[in-house]
């Protein structure tokens, strides 16, 4: 079969080379001139699918009113004239209850967990490197208030079997020892020791290399402008390059998805939720990170990837805008410098934004449409790169008219089943 991949993210580019791997005949385009050059580019590395969580839970709405009055508010929103921003904003609310969160968060784990090992035997079979470690992730706490609230999480995580401990401060120092120098900051920490890291970029380069090899034809440089159709199916797509066709389309752009959906009667609950990263060179391996960080306060992650430390977080409800912030750089400063003061160059850090594709109930949209032969691979959120080779794996089989390994439950469009 022939398929057209729209998207050159981690999302689309792992599509794609599992869709070689299962005999398929595939193309990929994309605005820009090589693989993982926007959202994939410089996100906080982690590969966390213990966590693996909806931002909508019950004490988000008294959060969010808290961290009006942060100066380093890990939440910033600009409203938006736009209804899909007030339709996504309501809907995250309806799923701020525990209930949900309990639902929605298993619906997360469980694509994440496979997705990991996907990523496992990948790196295996293929031998490929993207400053990759499987140290864990270490979630810190400033507050007894922080480390007495994780029960809930801690109950999902047993449900599903997900390795976990919970740490004092000796235990965060232990696993963390840059963390001895502000050990008074800390009072305890849940570690995932089955999280990875790695360069999503470098990742998404490697993986794109290994897709060529397999017979993907990757076609940048070409804007994606419309879907066209033809009663029930896509007919093709209009790009700047003319109409390219296919027999099967796979949509993996992200926060761009809803725009391409709305006109031919699709209305995706995706939202585009900008975050930031900071990459900063090691100056002192000793007071340097050993893996990921986790700050609950700041919600911003520390991540080694090889030689650097990337500092990745905040959460900006802005549209499409991407503008850097400098109040966003400097609550990136403030972390990093805080928690491994003289592990990095923050001065000489290079700075960066992405928009993540975020549904209101956290889970990525994987599947079909009302469409015969166009299928989805979106809304993956803060969680693209820990969700990709599981996604890519999923889709694949999808379009192979093959069941899933795992269950697809809460994973799909509403009102759509991903058989």
């Amino acid at each position: 079969m022939r398929v057209l991949v729209l998207g050159g993210g981690v999302i689309g580019t792992s599509s794609a080379y599992y869709l070689a791997r299962a005999g398929h005949e595939v193309t990929v385009i994309d605005r820009q001139p090589g693989p993982g050059l926007e959202t994939s580019f410089a996100n906080a590395g982690q590969v966390s699918p213990g966590y693996s969580a909806p931002w909508a839970g019950p004490g988000l709405p008294l959060k969010a009113i808290k961290w009006l009055f942060m100066r380093h508010r890990p939440l910033v929103i600009w409203p938006q004239m736009n209804p899909a921003f007030w339709r996504w904003g309501l809907a995250m609310l309806r799923n701020c209850t525990a209930a949900r969160y309990e639902r929605n968060k298993s619906h997360m784990v469980g694509i994440a967990e496979y997705s990991r090992d996907c990523l496992r035997n990948l790196r295996r079979d293929a031998g490929i490197t993207y400053d990759d470690r499987a140290l864990g992730t270490l979630q810190v706490f400033r507050t007894q208030a922080q480390l007495d609230d994780i029960a809930s999480d801690i109950a999902i995580l047993q449900r599903y079997q997900v390795p976990y401990e919970v740490l004092d401060r000796a235990g965060c120092i232990a696993r963390e020892p840059g963390l001895a120098q502000v050990a008074n900051k800390i009072v305890g920490g849940l570690r995932l020791p089955g999280d990875e890291t790695g360069d999503c970029f470098k990742f998404t380069q490697a993986i794109a290399a290994l897709a060529t090899q397999a017979g993907v034809q990757f076609r940048y440089g070409i804007s994606i402008q419309a879907l066209l159709r033809d009663g029930s199916k896509i007919a093709g797509i209009q790009t700047s390059s003319g109409v390219l066709t296919a027999d099967a389309y796979v949509l993996a752009l992200g926060s761009y998805s809803p725009l391409l959906l709305r006109p031919i009667g699709i209305r995706l609950p995706v939202y585009p939720v900008k975050g930031y990263s900071l990459t900063a060179s090691i100056l002192d391996a000793d007071k340097a990170p050993v893996s990921t960080i986790m700050d609950e306060t700041y919600k911003v992650a520390l991540t080694r990837l090889g030689d650097r430390i990337r500092v990745g977080g905040t959460a900006e409800l802005a549209g499409y805008n991407l503008k850097l912030r400098v109040p966003r750089r400097q609550t990136l400063e403030h972390v990093v410098t805080d928690l491994f003061p003289g592990g990095g160059d923050v001065a000489g850090a290079s700075f960066w934004c992405g928009l993540r594709p975020m549904t209101p109930h956290g889970a990525p949209i994987i599947g079909r449409t009302g469409y015969a032969n166009l299928l989805l691979n979106t809304g993956h959120g803060t969680l693209g790169w820990t969700m990709a080779a599981g996604s890519g794996r999923v889709l694949a089989d999808l379009v192979s008219g093959r069941k899933a390994e795992i269950p697809l439950t809460g994973l799909t469009l509403p009102g759509l089943e991903a058989a």
